[in-house]
């Protein structure tokens, strides 16, 4: 099976898509990050229920290291996955307040999601080599 990882860090671009920059004299911030990785863990929260949008941005957190993610990105994210066939998705009455679009993996989501682990743990292992060939280099 054939895996792609986009990494860089791309000086021409908005300071947001930066990996490093410099804080001061001699002084970096690093920022190690797993491009698009919000859309794995959309995939396993669905996984688990049928979601609709505020309940995904309140689990979201959990999985993705803390931030929580603007909430037109996620239905942009959303979107994009029902086009794709990743996701369905209805409006629901049944649930307190106004109707809510709910979200549900469909079995292509499913095959996407175990692709998505693949890779995940592919780049694990790549990474852990990284921090142990780093850390016996001290």
């Amino acid at each position: 099976m054939f895996f792609a990882y986009t990494v860089g860090m791309h000086a021409r671009h908005a300071r947001g898509t930066r990996c490093r920059r410099r804080v001061g004299a001699g002084r970096w911030a690093v920022r190690a990050r797993v491009e698009r990785f919000v859309e794995p863990a959309i995939l396993l929260l669905l996984r688990e229920r049928t979601l609709h949008g505020y309940e995904l941005i309140d689990l979201l957190p959990e999985l993705t290291g803390g931030e929580r993610i603007d909430v037109g990105n996620l239905y942009r994210t959303l979107r994009a996955l029902e086009d794709d066939g990743i996701v369905t998705s209805e409006w629901s009455a049944s649930l307190p307040g106004p109707a809510k679009r709910t979200y549900e993996l469909t079995g292509e989501g499913r095959r996407l999601l175990d692709l998505w682990a693949e890779a995940l743990r592919e780049s694990q292992s790549i990474v852990a080599s990284f921090l142990k060939r780093h850390d016996e280099r001290r």
